[in-house]
């Protein structure tokens, strides 16, 4: 039974190739180191049989057992995608170099080529009977399109996957062909079979074929996207060559060399990079070395140690260095040049089965039972350390350096210098590339005279060296390396001693010059495992688990002491006064007494950092750069930070001076790279409220971005911003915001050119009329309630300013708008008796008109009135008897009182401008701030927002735009006021009259008349011209409609969309009232009608939109935030109601359709979990569960940090601490948690954190594994795991476990059936 096989499996090798290894061999000669790999990323999977890495992006793609291929990223730790077609195990996984494709073969005899990304299976090769153990692209696959296969049925196989047809069959190996690749550079092939042989092929003469115009040989076993290609009428000389090539293969390809050498099968054999060698890994637990030359190849050496089958081995891309790993559960690692083994990684319980090296980075990865893991075999950060002056010391390969900053010329950084060359002691420091390199550099600051060099390594557990030179003579007086033993990096105390932390008793070891020890001195606290430099002479700081301790060796005594967790790293500013400590997600920002001034984290690991030492600017010691991977940042002590620039490849700085970051990369080459601080020197100057620095940066510098904006905004300085923005809508705000009214109006303008004088336009008016009415700005205060159209504001502002000849225009207008309380409010500021009396009978209200008249006075009037309510069959009898007359409470005249100012606007006190926002004043202040700092200090209050203002949904913009409210279109509202005329009588109205029936005379008696003929209706067309259900409801079509939603959705209970279909009926249509006597005129709404009439390809208007939906779904999400979980379910499923009903008027609106189902599917199933766990309050473990899969809904990030905290505290209260520190780690992880308002939840997450780790322990067993994906059940709320049979609903997407859903309504949507397979959601019509 061949060993990788599962249990079951009948497949047996041929004679002479089985699995044991004979006895008697050889045991290595040297002691093999076994180590701790430097892990990148583990993932827990099936048994992986097959890895790749991709060239350029941080991607492995593994290929599984049970025919799953996963694409990971690294870096961050997650699955990209997965393809799920093979039906088998899947050996081989290679990917394109230049193309985004991925070949896969597998137990299923089928080669497959994939675009990552389309996310789908382009073509299917067929053509090897047995099962394929690995596929790649050739390295040159632009010019040679050709993918090579191995497989068991003792074939190799050259297709041509442009072609998609095979190229060339390679006979010859009498087994299993175990592996086949191709060589890097040169025209050659390299198999390895269980036939205990390994050949060499020449594909020479394929080449010449291919670039002559010779063809591939179109195979019929071809399948394009998993169906048969038609072969086609084919002459019968082609199915000669066809049949006479898979039987024998072409001359094409041949063999160059055939080793034998191998006791058992051979499972493995690469090519070296550069070298004519040869590595073979096989059953008979050795690696064997082969060298080649033009005519022959032979045996160099047999590496010896597993002690089981080697599965695969390859040279390192990098060093001379054979890698391999077996069957034994080890990795090991060999010296090419002394052909002996120098490191070991052991795994237990799980058996490795293949590896693969990264093309440009040292990285490794390896696949074994249970998943796979990425690797280094050393750390790449070069030991540096900065010397005095302009000086960095260095470790480059075995040799010191020193670099001069201030000799450098052209585009170099400056000039290296050679010190000394380090001598490694012990075997395992011999080997370059297992880690044996200097870790920590430390140079001696506080020696003037001479050059002290401390080196530290890893090498046997730890240890230094120190180098002592001439500062004038670097390179020719060096004194020979002092040693000893240490763990971690050395500190200097003083010119003449240095400290070491003993790795046995961990005491802090005091040495002279001569190594020798001075003093042992105790840590002050427990557990620590390193020394970093105190910034001072004798002092150092302890970092002890998550803790950095500030300690003085002298006194013994602890000066100060903060948390850092995983501190890698501490840099002193120059100046000594303050230090950052870098830790391996965040920086840390002390003073030289270690007291916190701020911290920062960040999601990708920090690689190293530098203090500015710029002579001029103010950023000296006050402005930090850091780099992570693939990012260079800065970080200021009152906690700003951000990004500078990106990088290709890490980088670690070592000083930053007038835009240049001098940084050294892996290699240990000295690079400058350009930066831009302004932004950074921006924000520190701001902060040291250096006003004129300020205002030229913004006056010289190129600053925008809405960060900088937002920025300014929460530091209280709108003004600033108003320099530099561009925008109206956010000029306006932020004009309002420092009270700038001609900045606002300016804006105002220009947003009504840009919107029309629609709703959102009348809304910025109000605001700019509010804001002018706190500033007593009346004349502004006019002008935007005319803009605005605010009729009654307008009216009581005219009678505040005492204009009452404006005030009477607005009676004349209210008047021509036939607006009864307009006109009655506007007689009444005035004081008009006799209009308010005609406003009062021309509204039919007699009687008050009537006593109104009488009160007033106007007797004619009032007879008049008289006469007309007796007429009408009443009577005024007793209407004065109920009104007091001559009494306080009685009618009297209303005059409206008399303005104390008429003329200008009201005494105001002045709005004096600020530094900041007079622009010319600062500059000429910062002209003058080198000699003068006299700078007027400014409180800068952060503006911090409420919780619940907070929730502004940012991340939801894209989904709609804000709302358009129209009210018609009146330009010049303003000029309206001064060109109407004062007479509004029937005159006019004659006039008018007059002039439009002047045409009738022109029309002759004999005019024919014909009846045009009849169209066809609208609704008529719009059930053929679309699809989609909306159109179908629209035209009346309610069976049709409900019809498509069945075949499209599987939407079986239409009692749940009666309103929202009724909705779309009644919306698509317009009644007009027609002339007296005759009925209403139905007219149909369209929307493709803007250019014309579309006539009979007229599609109908619907009631639904995208914005409404959004508007839903906003309103769900605010339900949500306080609680409301009812209302915001109820929010949520409206909306789902609506979806099938909206027509999408473009890909971008039909991708946000469905994303606002699955956004609905996931609120409403969290919501539905969260009643669930009110219910099982009682039963901790289900309440747990429930918590747990409440996490993994894809909520708003506000939203999900709300479930972990709960998650987090049901978990801890229920003493499941490993659930708990799972839920606290997520929490702490998310960006919101950043903010300086979650302060107290961040503290409490890492109590629990700290708490549950000292725990460690779960006192439930829970039905949830963090490490795998799945899905929720929407029924009974369980995970269902991949490969577990689930059924779905076609609309929303629930998932249920097992079958017993199948054909119920969903319970998510509450009107789909579950487990019909459809075409899915229709956003579109025709």
């Amino acid at each position: 039974q061949r060993r990788e096989e599962p249990a079951g499996s009948s497949r047996q090798p041929a004679s002479g190739a089985g699995s044991g290894c004979g006895g008697g061999k050889r045991q290595p000669l040297t002691i093999i180191r076994a180590g701790n790999m430097l892990t990148k990323f583990e993932s827990k999977s099936a048994r992986v049989k097959g890895i790749a890495f991709h060239p350029v992006r941080p991607w492995v793609c593994s290929s599984l057992h049970n025919g799953v291929i996963q694409l990971w990223d690294y870096r961050v730790g997650t699955v990209i995608d997965r393809f799920e077609e093979h039906d088998g195990p899947v050996r081989g996984v290679d990917f394109h170099l230049h193309e985004p494709l991925i070949v896969t073969g597998g137990d299923d005899y089928k080669i497959k080529v994939w675009d990552y990304k389309l996310r789908r299976c382009l073509f299917t090769l067929l053509g090897h009977l047995d099962y394929i153990r690995t596929v790649q692209f050739h390295p040159n696959a632009t010019q040679f399109p050709w993918i090579l296969s191995a497989s068991d049925d003792q074939t190799l196989r050259l297709w041509d996957f442009q072609k998609r047809s095979c190229l060339s069959v390679l006979t010859g190996h009498n087994h299993y062909v175990m592996c086949a690749s191709f060589h890097p550079s040169e025209d050659l092939i390299v198999s390895a079979s269980l036939d205990q042989t390994v050949r060499v092929w020449d594909t020479t003469g394929l080449r010449k074929k291919q670039l002559g115009g010779g063809g591939g040989m179109d195979f019929p076993g071809m399948q394009e996207n998993g169906s048969s290609r038609n072969a086609g009428s084919s002459a019968a000389a082609a199915t000669a060559l066809n049949v006479q090539a898979e039987l024998f293969g072409t001359n094409d390809v041949v063999v160059k060399y055939v080793l034998e050498g191998h006791d058992r099968g051979v499972n493995w054999a690469a090519f070296h990079p550069t070298l004519p060698l040869l590595a073979s890994a096989a059953d008979d637990r050795q690696v064997k070395l082969w060298r080649m030359s033009e005519t022959k190849a032979w045996e160099v050496d047999t590496l010896r140690g597993h002690a089981n089958n080697v599965s695969c081995c390859l040279f390192h891309p990098k060093q001379e260095l054979v890698v391999s790993n077996s069957e034994d559960r080890s990795i090991r690692v060999w010296d090419v040049s002394k052909r002996v083994g120098v490191q070991t990684f052991r795994r237990e319980g799980d058996r490795f089965w293949i590896l693969a090296a990264h093309r440009s980075q040292n990285l490794l990865a390896a696949g074994h039972d249970s998943g796979m893991i990425v690797f280094k075999l050393e750390r790449e950060r070069p030991a540096s350390a900065n010397g005095p002056g302009d000086k960095l010391y260095y470790v480059r390969g075995r040799e010191l350096f020193c670099h001069d900053y201030a000799r450098a010329t052209g585009g170099s950084s400056g000039v290296d210098v050679p010190i000394a060359s380090i001598r490694r002691v012990g075997q395992q420091a011999q080997t370059d590339g297992i880690g044996s390199g200097p870790r920590f550099l430390s140079y001696n600051m506080h020696n003037p005279t001479e050059g002290n060099v401390l080196v530290c390594s890893d090498v046997d557990g730890g240890c230094y060296e120190l180098i002592t030179f001439s500062l004038t003579n670097a390179g020719g007086s060096v004194t020979d390396g002092k040693r000893g033993s240490c763990m971690g990096p050395g500190v200097f105390l003083g010119r003449n001693r240095f400290a070491v932390l003993d790795r046995n008793k961990r005491e802090i070891v005091v040495k002279n010059l001569n190594n020798e020890t001075t003093k042992r001195v105790s840590a002050p606290v427990p557990n620590v495992d390193c020394l970093f430099d105190g910034g001072a002479s004798g002092r150092i700081i302890l970092r002890a688990d998550d803790r950095a301790v500030l300690f003085e060796v002298q006194s013994r005594r602890v000066i100060g002491e903060l948390t850092a967790p995983k501190i890698k790293n501490v840099v002193w500013s120059p100046d000594g006064t303050k230090v950052a400590l870098l830790c391996k997600y965040g920086v840390v920002i002390a003073n030289r007494q270690l007291e916190q001034l701020c911290s920062i984290s960040d999601t990708v690991r920090i690689k190293s950092g530098a203090w500015d030492v710029s002579p001029t600017g103010g950023t000296a010691s006050n402005l930090f750069i850091y780099t992570t991977l693939h990012h260079v940042k800065y970080c200021l002590p009152t906690g700003d930070t951000g990004t500078i620039r990106t990088l290709d490849n890490p980088v670690y700085a070592t000083r930053v001076s007038k835009d240049e970051l001098f940084c050294l990369d892996r290699e240990a080459r000295s690079r400058v790279l350009t930066i831009d601080c302004t932004e950074a020197k921006f924000k520190l100057a701001l902060a040291n409220k250096k006003y004129g620095q300020v205002m030229h940066m913004v006056k010289h510098s190129r600053l925008c971005g809405r960060a900088i904006v937002a920025y300014l905004q929460s530091k209280g300085f709108p003004e600033v911003a108003l320099h530099f923005v561009r925008d109206p809508q956010t000029r306006f705000r932020l004009a309002l915001a420092c009270g700038n009214i001609e900045a606002a109006m300016e804006s105002a303008f220009a947003l009504e050119q840009q919107q029309g004088s629609d709703g959102k336009a009348r809304d910025v008016w109000g605001e700019l009329g509010a804001e002018a009415l706190r500033q007593g700005n009346h004349q502004v205060v006019e002008m935007s309630y005319q803009r605005k159209k605010d009729f009654d504001r307008l009216s009581f502002l005219y009678m505040l300013t005492g204009d009452s000849e404006k005030l009477r225009k607005m009676l004349k207008i209210s008047n021509m708008r036939n607006d009864i309380m307009g006109r009655y409010h506007n007689a009444l500021l005035l004081g008009d008796a006799e209009e308010r009396v005609a406003v009062l009978e021309a509204s039919g209200n007699l009687p008050l008109a009537y006593i109104s008249a009488k009160l007033h006075g106007l007797e004619d009037t009032a007879e008049r009135i008289k006469v007309a309510i007796e007429t009408q069959e009443g009577s005024v009898d007793g209407l004065l008897d109920k009104i007091p007359v001559g009494t306080k409470a009685g009618g009297r005249l209303l005059q409206p009182p008399t303005p104390i100012v008429r003329a200008g606007n009201w005494p105001t006190l002045e709005i004096k401008k600020t530094t900041l926002e007079d622009l010319s004043a600062a500059d000429a202040d910062y002209e003058e701030e080198e000699e003068t700092h006299a700078a007027t200090a400014t409180d800068t209050a952060a503006s911090g927002a409420a919780w619940d203002n907070d929730f502004a949904l940012e991340d939801d913009a894209d989904l709609g735009g804000g709302d358009d409210d129209g009210f018609g279109d009146d330009d010049a509202w303003g000029d309206d006021l001064d060109d109407l005329g004062d007479d509004f009588g029937d005159d006019a109205a004659a006039a008018i009259a007059t002039d439009d029936m002047a045409g009738l005379d022109q029309i002759s008696d004999d005019a024919g008349f014909s009846m045009p003929t009849a169209g066809r209706p609208a609704a008529g067309c719009w059930a053929a011209n679309s699809s989609h259900a909306a159109d179908h409801m629209a035209a009346g079509g309610a069976s049709s409609a409900m019809q498509l939603l069945h075949r499209q959705i599987a939407a079986s209970d239409f009692s749940t969309l009666k309103n929202s279909m009724v909705g779309c009926y009644l919306g698509a249509t317009v009644s007009l009232p027609g002339v007296p006597g005759s009925g209403s005129i139905v007219v149909p709404l369209m929307r493709n009608d803007a250019s014309g009439h579309p006539g009979n390809d007229s599609l109908p208007r619907t009631s639904y939109t995208l914005k409404n939906l959004v508007g839903g779904v906003r309103q769900g999400y605010r339900l949500f935030q306080t609680g409301k979980f009812n209302d915001a379910k109820a929010c949520f499923s409206d909306v789902l109601t609506q979806i099938p009903l909206t027509v999408a008027e473009n890909r971008k609106d039909a991708k946000e359709l469905v994303e606002l189902v699955e956004v609905c599917r996931e609120y409403i199933t969290a919501i539905r979990i969260k009643g669930a766990m009110s219910e099982a309050a009682a039963n901790p473990v289900r309440s747990t569960e429930l918590s747990a899969y409440f996490t993994h809904c894809n909520l708003q990030p506000v939203h999900l940090l709300l479930a972990l905290r709960s998650a987090m505290g049901t978990a801890f209260k229920n003493k499941n601490y490993i659930t708990a520190a799972s839920f606290a780690r997520r929490l702490l992880e998310l960006p919101d948690m950043r903010s300086e308002r979650n302060a107290d939840l961040r503290n409490k997450a890492t109590k629990v954190l700290q708490k549950s780790e000292q725990m460690a322990r779960n006192e439930h067993n829970l039905n949830y594994d963090e490490s795998r994906s799945f899905q929720i059940d929407c029924k009974d709320f369980v995970p269902i795991y991949a490969g577990e049979e689930c059924v779905k609903c076609s609309y929303s997407g629930s998932s249920y476990k097992g079958s017993s859903m199948k054909g119920k309504i969903d319970l998510t949507d509450s009107f789909c059936s579950v487990g019909v397979e459809t075409i899915g959601l229709v956003t579109g019509g025709k």
